[in-house]
């Protein structure tokens, strides 16, 4: 194995905590994961500190056992209804005007863009640059090494409420880690389940957790609006508990059952006697196997998904719809949308949106691993991937050994911590 720093990342969400542990070679090396339930977890922020504080331990020991190491920092994810972003522009005199623009130039029209008027409340987790303007030449990707005196950034700025970033700091300090960074969950799932070619012609991509719903949408390559929704799939399992009267847990289960592909059961038809004897799909499913404790066993399949989750999916993208035309890029985004997440996997969600929102849809689900792969194959674990490859991308945990072979990410703001040589060598990687 290529020799390299370890990157941990945690993804904090409303169902469940998931920790995984990587080292970045050519791909995405998978050391150690672990999924343990969220508790003091609330629509993807803190609500209870201390079991907050249990859960987020038990996933990284857990994580630390199967990877056979002990870790001191991690990317850690953060969402919730507190979640904004905006767009600012930022400009600057060129500082040595009869020569190159340098690094240092970069970063100061980067602070300029970042100098927005923001609650006490408030701060700033990303800037983001979306392109940069030479001398009024629009559309560039990376002005380094190139002449001009008048240097202009176009950034995309995500900030989140200080309660929510202390809250969370202060969680993984009593776990006894330090975090390295706190990455947007819809950010870092479009790391790892978009690809270039999507990003550059323009995409939609929709995360649906169990309690919130983050939206991130690319044009040019790189993000131009975030948003979070206050509904998840968790809506649909309330949906279901309410309809059949069972506990929530027992909806969960009949909802993770009807979304797994099944084979079709064929029931002979009234047999007529100008007529063949004919079979049709079976409309009853079998609830028995779940043993649930409501003791239910034959529903129609036709009832659960058409009257009960078919309405809520409805709901959910037509709220994404209006996110979406809110944004005002809802006309640059040829490459549709792709939904990822847990609720990614519920029975009739690409569907719902392709007819509420008529644009292509696919979902989306990480790429380039391997390791322990088997683990973590599936739309729900695109944040923590992504948490990883965003450490590799910003140089957070990554080493000389560095090599990129992943999504690529454009604009990104590369630590001015480390040596020269490694920021040239990643920059290589990022068109």
């Amino acid at each position: 194995m290529t020799e390299g720093k370890i990157i941990t990342g945690t993804d904090i969400g409303t169902s469940k905590i998931i920790t995984v542990i990587t080292k970045i070679d050519e791909v995405v090396n998978v050391l150690g994961v672990s999924e343990v339930p969220s508790v003091g977890i609330k629509k993807g922020q803190i609500v209870n500190i201390e079991e907050a504080v249990l859960a987020i331990n038990s996933s990284i020991e857990a994580a630390e056992r199967m990877a056979g190491v002990s870790i001191s920092k991690v990317i850690a994810s953060i969402g919730g209804a507190s979640i904004e972003s905006q767009n600012s522009r930022g400009v600057v005199a060129v500082s040595q005007p009869e020569g190159d623009i340098t690094g240092s130039d970069v970063e100061r029209v980067i602070d300029a863009a970042k100098a927005v008027s923001l609650p006490s409340t408030r701060e700033i987790i990303h800037v983001l640059p979306r392109s940069f303007t030479v001398d009024g030449q629009e559309g560039i990707k990376d002005p380094v090494g190139m002449t001009g005196t008048r240097l202009e950034v176009e950034t995309h700025i995500i900030s989140a409420g200080t309660p929510t970033v202390r809250n969370l700091e202060k969680a993984f300090s009593q776990v006894g880690v330090d975090v390295e960074a706190l990455v947007f969950s819809g950010y870092s799932s479009s790391l790892s389940a978009l690809s270039d070619t999507e990003k550059e012609l323009g995409v939609v991509l929709v995360d649906i957790g169990a309690g919130t719903i983050d939206i991130s949408i690319y044009i040019d390559g790189s993000v131009a609006f975030s948003s979070v929704l206050p509904i998840g799939a968790r809506h649909i399992t309330n949906d279901l508990a309410i309809g059949l009267r069972i506990s929530l847990e027992s909806a969960e289960k009949v909802k993770l059952f009807l979304s797994r592909p099944k084979k079709i059961i064929l029931k002979p038809v009234e047999e007529d006697e100008e007529k063949p004897k004919e079979r049709r799909p079976s409309d009853e499913i079998n609830l028995a196997t779940l043993g649930l404790p409501e003791q239910l066993s034959k529903v129609s399949q036709k009832t659960l998904v058409d009257g009960i989750i078919r309405p809520r999916l409805n709901e959910i993208f037509t709220m994404v719809g209006l996110e979406i035309k809110k944004s005002g890029f809802g006309g640059q985004t040829p490459s549709g949308l792709v939904i990822t997440g847990g609720g990614a996997a519920t029975i009739g969600a690409v569907d719902a949106a392709k007819r509420m929102l008529a644009m292509p849809v696919r979902i989306g689900e990480p790429q380039n691993m391997k390791g322990i792969i088997d683990e973590i194959q599936g739309s729900s674990y695109s944040t923590v991937i992504g948490l990883a490859i965003y450490g590799a991308l910003t140089g957070e945990g990554s080493s000389r050994s560095f090599k990129m072979n992943i999504p690529a990410l454009s604009g990104i703001k590369i630590s001015t911590k480390l040596p020269k040589k490694i920021i040239e060598f990643i920059k290589s990687f990022i068109p």
